[in-house]
């Protein structure tokens, strides 16, 4: 089973460059999730044969917001984590299939200053509690934007970077936190050693130069850590400033 993952930095803009449905054909997943659609469901005609899609939404227009295109019809799908003060974002789509739960996230980013560290420590405990919860009932995959480099093969210039939002300490402990709470990262996982990026910034010529971060991620709960049959990160694919990742799970939907 077949899962992709891509920050489309806003799927009009996306689509309007002629990427996106390129991409989505050739990469032919059973699970296609987005993050930073900036837009309401609806505001895009675009349907796929054989998939059906779900959609949440910001509440501040063209801003965040997530989707799923899917072709295995789930047994519930969750919009949010259940707490207020996160759920307004459209940040987080929980599909629950028969084998496992999907989360597709897209994490709150700590913003310039760290301006918003203190709500990202908040949402990282909370959202770590949400998905712990689901993975007492049944394996969990989640996908998505977790705007954090791991460690420092996960960013080109580490040194540099050190206190910038996505690589902070405080960042970085709490997804060593959530791995350590029984979640494996896939990529690493299969590639302990091997440089690759799935974020480069729109400025200096960064994606030229693949002066770039690895923060697009599928984690899996360690009960399906043996299920992991390969992962990719697409960097040969262009349409946003992140490019999309995959898993391959040995599962049923």
């Amino acid at each position: 089973m077949k899962f992709v993952s891509w920050n489309v930095n806003g799927l009009r803009a996306c689509v309007g460059k002629g990427d996106f449905d390129k991409a989505f054909s050739e990469l032919d997943a059973d699970f296609f999730c987005l993050q930073e659609t900036k837009m309401q469901q609806g505001q895009l005609d675009l349907e796929y044969l054989g998939y059906e899609s779900y959609w949440n939404s910001a509440e501040k227009k063209g801003y965040s917001g997530t989707a799923v295109y899917t072709r295995h019809h789930p047994l519930g799908v969750t919009y949010g984590i259940g707490k207020e003060e996160h759920d307004t974002e459209g940040r987080v789509i929980t599909l629950e299939m028969k084998e496992f739960f999907l989360v597709c996230v897209y994490v709150p980013n700590s913003q310039d200053g760290l301006r918003r560290l203190d709500y990202r420590m908040r949402w990282e405990d909370d959202f770590r509690e949400y998905v712990c919860a689901l993975a007492l009932k049944k394996g969990v995959v989640i996908c998505g934007d977790l705007n954090v480099a791991h460690e420092e093969i996960d960013i080109k210039n580490p040194a540099s970077n050190r206190r910038n939002a996505g690589f902070t300490d405080e960042e970085r402990a709490k997804f060593s936190q959530l791995l350590s709470s029984g979640f494996t990262d896939t990529w690493r996982s299969l590639h302990p050693d091997e440089v690759k990026y799935s974020w480069w910034s729109y400025r200096f010529h960064a994606r030229e130069n693949n002066a770039g971060w690895r923060i697009d991620y599928f984690l899996v709960s360690d009960s399906l850590k043996d299920r992991i049959a390969g992962t990719e990160i697409h960097n040969e694919i262009f349409g946003s400033d992140h490019c999309p990742v995959e898993l391959t799970l040995d599962l049923q939907p």
